[in-house]
């Protein structure tokens, strides 16, 4: 009988957020390779019905490596915090920070194809901000310090109109979802998976 160790919730946070950043990049290399870019237009376009199933897409597609590669050590390491929580908890504030942020994002922002996941790491840096507060925990209020820390001038510079090539919009309203994520979805974290034996 073989039992198995079960993975701890750092490398369970790994794994899960390299495989969701190496899914990004495969992406990026079919669009930049087979489609010539083409597929960047398939992000949100505001007010459009064509454009409202960006709201899915937009994370996945950037304009070019050179925008994915500056989105994904943020991805990865306000990702990952998320991910510490359990699987379970970072898909749920994923999907809620990509369909809120992005249908406010669709509703309000500037007429333009939006795209990249920076409006998620947004979310992901107003959920850490707040859940810790919310669930009273100290390792998230630790979490948020962090957080705050090193990534509070991002998120400053990020949600003001300073550059027209930036959507500031998907940044902002992808952090006002992050934050009303910490309150619907914060609580306990899950319990790590049980080991299995065969």
């Amino acid at each position: 009988m073989l039992v198995e160790t079960p993975a701890s919730p750092i490398q369970q946070a790994v794994r899960l957020m390299v495989i969701f950043v190496a899914s990004m990049w495969l992406i990026e290399v079919v669009d930049v390779l087979v489609f010539d870019q083409r597929l960047d237009q398939q992000g949100i376009i505001p007010r459009t019905l064509g454009g409202l199933d960006g709201i899915l897409w937009a994370p996945f597609l950037h304009g070019g490596f050179g925008h994915l590669l500056a989105n994904t050590l943020p991805l990865l390491i306000l990702g990952g915090f998320v991910a510490l929580g359990g699987w379970r908890r970072w898909a749920a504030v994923t999907a809620f920070v990509v369909v809120v942020g992005g249908l406010a994002t669709w509703l309000f922002a500037r007429p333009a194809a939006h795209i990249g996941v920076s409006g998620l790491i947004f979310g992901y840096a107003g959920y850490l901000l707040v859940a810790g507060f919310v669930e009273r925990s100290l390792r998230g209020i630790a979490v948020a310090i962090v957080v705050g820390f090193f990534f509070g001038g991002m998120v400053l510079r990020g949600i003001t109109p300073m550059a027209s090539w930036v959507s500031w919009e998907s940044h902002l309203f992808g952090l006002a979802a992050g934050v009303l994520a910490a309150f619907v979805i914060a609580g306990p974290e899950e319990e790590p998976l049980a080991a299995g034996a065969g």
